[in-house]
């Protein structure tokens, strides 16, 4: 839950632009005011909506100042809010769901007026991604229209080849026909940011196991056991979620042995010290025979080491095996072998 503080506080009218403004009015009038909604173009549905769902409070004399005749009314409530769920609930008062779960799925993404603004605050990797599968004459108009700092980054974390393709096209690239353009903003808001704003959506369950994941042992199981007790559903859902050392044997051979060519002997030693025998075989098993007896001996050698130290030593290596399965170096797969988890 945001606390009070994080809250965008409005106190003088200057502080609001025209869409803001419209917003307030709206919030205003309530939810019966349908017939405003169904005069605007859908562009103009997208902007009040931005700024509706950014509002936070808005001080009465604020919206005195912005709606002179409804001070009586303002004056009882004192502050009127903004936020994502009223703007949805609004929404859907006077639009089709489809309609309105697009403008929500876009109010989601990443901030900005337009959509080259929503571009600009879009991760260059992510973005990168999504580009380097499409013509470069495309991505060529897409880099023009971002700010250069930006497009920069967009460059180097495309493939190379790529890279010096859109270049080229950029170099010899003529004023953009507005159609096209509109044609390209159309793509990028239904396959690129709608896609971006419903992953960006995460399942409280998988919040809450991602947090459970950063818990030194005894942490985790004391707050386990105490969510049992009250909910034993969710309790079990988050464990289900949560990604732990023992789940390294989920990895494939070759996945295993990248894995030990980056953790460093120290922290995979004294991590085995805490492993089950099985796991402690499968990474034995995929060392050369000299290695596994060198392990073992530096493992005996460690003799009894504190808890802490080995909880910390496993939490490395989970969070090495989820940079690698990110980068897309190794794969993390299911009990089953049937499903595939990227993290």
């Amino acid at each position: 839950m945001a606390r009070d503080k994080d809250i965008r506080h409005v106190d003088d009218a200057t502080q609001l632009e025209g869409a803001e403004k419209a917003a307030v009015i709206l919030m205003a009038l309530g939810e019966e005011q349908a017939q405003l909604w169904e005069m605007m173009e859908e562009e103009e549905i997208r902007i009040v909506s931005q700024a509706m769902a950014n509002l936070g409070n808005v001080s009465s004399n604020v919206v005195e100042s912005v709606i002179v005749e409804f001070v009586g009314n303002m004056s009882s409530t004192g502050t009127i809010s903004g936020s994502v769920d009223k703007t949805q609930r609004m929404l859907a008062s006077f639009l089709p769901g489809k309609k309105v779960e697009a403008i929500m799925e876009e109010l989601r993404g990443p901030a900005g007026r337009t959509m080259w603004d929503k571009l600009g605050n879009v991760n260059e990797v992510v973005l990168a991604n999504y580009l380097k599968n499409e013509y470069p004459q495309t991505v060529a108009v897409v880099i023009s229209k971002v700010k250069s700092d930006h497009a920069s980054r967009v460059l180097g974390a495309l493939p190379e080849d790529f890279a010096l393709e859109v270049v080229m096209r950029m170099l010899r690239m003529e004023p953009v026909q507005r159609e096209i353009l509109e044609k390209i903003e159309e793509t990028l808001r239904t396959e690129f940011m709608s896609n971006l704003a419903r992953t960006s959506k995460q399942d409280s369950h998988e919040m809450m196991a991602d947090i459970f994941n950063h818990f030194d042992r005894q942490t985790e199981n004391r707050f386990l056991a105490a969510l049992e007790e009250r909910n034993r559903d969710s309790a079990e859902k988050i464990r289900s979620l949560m990604f732990v050392f023992e789940d390294l044997n989920k990895l494939d051979p070759q996945g295993i042995q990248t894995l030990l060519r980056v953790v460093d002997k120290e922290t995979l030693g004294l991590a085995m010290k805490g492993a089950s025998d099985t796991l402690r075989d499968m990474f034995f098993s995929n060392m050369s025979e000299r290695a596994a007896k060198i392990m073992r001996e530096d493992m005996a050698a460690l003799g009894p080491v504190r808890l802490k130290d080995v909880d910390g030593a496993q939490q490395t290596m989970v969070n090495t095996a989820k940079d690698l399965a990110a980068k897309g170096e190794i794969l993390i797969a299911d009990g089953g072998g049937e499903d595939e988890l990227i993290y």
